[in-house]
């Protein structure tokens, strides 16, 4: 997750600049064949220009919003994995104070959640925290994540029959889990269901077409300057675009998403320092990028 507003508007251009240079350099054709070689067919009515413009901008407007509800979305929920989380090691360590196990493997559950989500390699941390006995029951499982809550949920259910501790407490570590089954719930949806291709492709190919069209409708009015102007309109809709396009995918391997190793590892700070053993410091930005 970008940090950094410097760094943002950096990322953001370098992702844009190929295309605001093609974009340019069309407008630059248009203006010369039009006031060079008086090519007069270059030169449109700037009325449906502006209609089409204006409806372009309604549905980017509309595309942003949801994208920006899916990663909002995404954030809340991994809110909710933090909290559970927390409490399941409040819960866990003022209990079961002989079962750090289970803390342990509490702070392994958000790198195997980021993991699946991210389809990124976090063995190494799921490693080094997940106990062995746990390790060895959940190999093979295809739901890592949903593997360590079951595990926990037979850790705490052992531990509670042993000790003789009351049904009712029992059940609020119990409701603990299934939020937390919930709110991963919500994130493998985020995940297995993309935005719809109304909302992803055909946003890219409507801008296009529209930076094509756009200094026709220009080049009479503005004359040598229409490069200017239509390049500005067009950074706007390439940038609502570009926005958008970067928000809907709340998990990517990109400066966009959310920064689920930083999350990851608050959780694994929280949860494993009560039990006395040392922490890792935790995650700060790279030039401007929370990973």
């Amino acid at each position: 997750m970008i940090v950094d507003q410097r760094i943002g508007l950096r990322i953001i251009g370098k992702e844009i600049f190929g295309v605001i240079m093609l974009m340019t350099a069309w407008d630059f054709i248009v203006v010369i064949l039009f006031q060079v070689f008086h090519q007069e067919w270059m030169e449109q009515p700037s009325l449906p220009t502006s209609l089409i413009g204006s409806a372009l901008a309604l549905f980017m407007g509309f595309r942003s919003n949801s994208a920006y509800a899916r990663w909002w979305e995404a954030r809340t929920l991994w809110g909710a994995i933090t909290n559970n989380s927390r409490s399941f090691g409040r819960q866990v360590g003022s209990l079961l104070k002989d079962r750090p196990d289970l803390m342990l493997a509490m702070a392994a559950y958000p790198y195997a959640l980021r993991g699946a989500l991210g389809n990124v390699d976090v063995s190494a941390d799921v490693n080094r925290l997940l106990p062995p006995e746990m390790a060895r029951a959940i190999a093979g499982w295809r739901n890592q994540p949903n593997a360590i809550l079951y595990q926990l949920g037979l850790g705490v259910s052992d531990e509670v029959a042993k000790k003789g501790i009351d049904g009712a407490v029992h059940g609020q570590i119990d409701r603990i889990l299934s939020d937390l089954a919930n709110a991963q719930g919500g994130l493998e949806r985020i995940r297995n269901t993309p935005l719809p291709m109304q909302f992803s492709a055909l946003p890219r190919a409507l801008v296009n077409v529209f930076c094509i069209v756009l200094p026709l409708s220009m080049v009479q009015t503005l004359e040598w300057i229409t490069p200017l102007g239509s390049s500005l309109v067009g950074i706007l809709f390439l940038v609502l675009d570009k926005s958008a396009n970067d928000l809907q995918e709340p998990f990517a391997d990109t400066p966009h998403a959310l920064p689920m190793a930083t999350m990851a590892r608050t959780i694994e700070i929280d949860v494993v320092q009560p039990t006395g053993r040392p922490v890792p410091p935790p995650i700060t930005a790279v030039d401007g990028i929370q990973p």
